[in-house]
């Protein structure tokens, strides 16, 4: 008898990506209709959402807290084998539960279940068995499929986890939709590392005020090449009435070298100069300096008011690459 080859590791991946992407399609088609109870709710608290769950489950609560709280809905991770010994005083009336549990059997949330049962908090209960202790419970319930765990013995938390992660992230996108949660709150909330950057503004690292390299039309050439040295950026900017009406590049004194100390700046300025909003993303503004290859850019209001000028130099210091 011929023997079947054996499964190679990217046979059993793939079967794993497939099965747990089966229930996740299962998850989005069967979403019980007390989700948008859920929103309601959450959407209406005064307190905190509290996540909880034991083992697997709790690492997932542990990503939706911080999901949640990142969008701009207060979260916090309370185990419950720590709320049994004192950390149930974290969870106040004010407060909503999340118990994750795919069995809802698990013993380790009993006094959980007991202390949101005494003081009336409401309890939303993430399982895939409607009549277990956790489901009959809680207040609302978000039933996931009875999807098969995605490990060869169907034992170890796979599908159920995944399916708890994606369910708590649809519970923070519809949040965070309804509270109209934008990029500067999500900014405010992410000040550090490169998601923060990707999110700056021009206005927060343009150079403003004194430290503007400008000139007046009749500003001469020698009083010109002066301010751009002092100021540092290799660019002057050609002001009327606080409005930007040209710049003074490295080229336009290249191209203007014959008699060009005879000059003024108006004579030797380029009209019309790229520009960009100081609401503006930094990455925007990057993204214009590389394709045009210059260095910097002068932020002008609508109205052509100069406000202020960005350098690419301050675009990598902020971590936009």
């Amino acid at each position: 008898m011929t023997q079947a080859p054996a499964e190679t590791p990217t046979d059993i991946a793939r079967t794993v990506l497939t099965t747990e992407a089966e229930a996740l399609r299962r998850l989005a088609d069967e979403l019980p209709p007390s989700f948008e109870d859920v929103i309601a709710l959450l959407l209406h608290i005064n307190g905190r959402i509290i996540v909880s769950g034991m083992g697997k489950s709790g690492h997932v609560a542990g990503k939706i807290a911080a999901t949640l709280a990142s969008t701009g809905a207060p979260a916090q991770v309370v185990h419950p084998g720590e709320a049994s010994h004192g950390d149930l005083g974290m969870i106040t009336p004010d407060d909503v539960v999340i118990m994750i549990s795919n069995s809802g059997e698990t013993r380790e949330l009993a006094d959980m279940i007991a202390h949101c049962a005494r003081f009336a908090i409401p309890m939303i209960a993430m399982t895939r068995r409607a009549d277990s202790t956790l489901a009959r419970s809680a207040t609302h319930v978000l039933l996931m499929p009875d999807a098969p765990e995605a490990c060869a013995i169907g034992m170890a938390p796979t599908t159920s986890t995944t399916m708890a992660m994606a369910l708590g992230d649809a519970l923070a996108v519809a949040l965070m939709q309804e509270r109209g949660f934008d990029r500067e709150n999500f900014l405010a909330f992410h000040p550090g590392g490169s998601l923060g950057a990707q999110l700056l503004r021009v206005s927060a690292v343009m150079h403003r005020g004194d430290e503007l390299p400008t000139v007046h039309a009749d500003t001469s050439m020698g009083e010109t090449l002066v301010v751009m040295s002092q100021k540092g950026f290799g660019v002057a900017a050609l002001v009327e009435d606080g409005k930007l009406k040209g710049v003074i590049t490295d080229g336009d004194l290249r191209r203007n070298l014959e008699g060009l100390m005879e000059r003024t700046a108006g004579e030797v300025a380029t009209p019309n100069p790229r520009t960009v909003a100081p609401g503006a993303l930094l990455t925007e503004a990057l993204g214009m300096m590389n394709a045009r290859k210059i260095s910097s850019l002068f932020a002008v209001e609508e109205d052509g008011t100069l406000v202020g000028l960005v350098h690419i130099h301050d675009a990598l210091r902020a971590g936009v690459a």
